[in-house]
């Protein structure tokens, strides 16, 4: 078992890669993420808070805030997060953004959203058969707008290179019990503040402090906005009156 362990691209006789089941459980341990698309606008969900310290297993109350950064821009009409490993998602960020570039340069037009998310799924493809690599330990949902249907795109890439649409997902920490969370509520075509509302509903389920929400949402004008801390306040407060009443 332990020559298959360690070799990346030797199959175990049961058709496993070890090195890429490693890399989903990477994803695992990161931190709550999650996406969900609306009728004309979708949003991303994320737990924000400190490193954990490798030494003594505790988070670090010295790391500015600010250096966390789960929401990454791509392009002006897409935008990423993760879960997993965040030196490995900003390597895969700064390739999509080169290619998206590089896209406008040579086609002079815009890369749509399934492009974008193609070429990161093909570049973590690409590292389960290499030999003396490792697989990137992270899953990355894609949100956007593509320029001709004007339809708000959800899309996840994996580890193993798969890549997926979807109308709603979660990836990182208890994905599972947020996933069937999202399965119970989600609705089709939902207006922005009730995919808002969603959002904050879901990660609530998962996350110590709802201090550490992070909600951004990217309309048909294609900006990728960040909601304001007191607004998610407001929408936690709700949330706990409903429970109450």
């Amino acid at each position: 078992m332990s020559k298959y362990d360690k070799a990346l691209t030797v199959f175990a006789p049961d058709g496993n890669l070890f090195q890429v089941q490693y890399a989903f459980e990477a994803v695992e341990k990161g931190t709550s993420t999650i996406g969900i698309r609306g009728k004309d606008c979708v949003v991303l969900g994320v737990e924000k808070k400190p490193e954990v310290s490798s030494k003594n297993n505790n988070k670090s109350t010295l790391q500015d805030p600010r250096t966390i950064k789960k929401i990454l821009p791509i392009d002006e009409h897409i935008s990423i997060t993760f879960a997993g490993l965040q030196a490995d998602a900003r390597i895969l960020a700064n390739r999509a953004r080169l290619e998206s570039q590089s896209y406008r340069y040579n086609m002079e037009d815009v890369p749509s959203v399934d492009y974008i998310a193609k070429f990161i799924a093909r570049m973590q493809q690409k590292y389960t058969q290499r030999n003396s690599v490792r697989p990137f330990g992270v899953s990355v949902l894609v949100i956007g707008f593509d320029e001709e249907e004007k339809k708000p795109r959800l899309l996840l890439t994996e580890p193993s290179g798969a890549y997926s649409s979807w109308k709603a997902h979660a990836i990182g920490r208890n994905s599972k019990s947020l996933k069937t969370y999202l399965e119970n509520n989600y609705e089709a075509d939902l207006e922005e503040e009730k995919v808002i509302k969603l959002a904050v509903e879901t990660l609530l389920e998962s996350v110590e402090s709802e201090k550490h929400i992070e909600i951004a949402i990217m309309r048909g004008d294609n900006k990728t906005e960040k909601i304001d801390s007191e607004v998610i306040d407001k929408v936690v407060e709700a949330i706990k009156k409903e429970s109450r009443g």
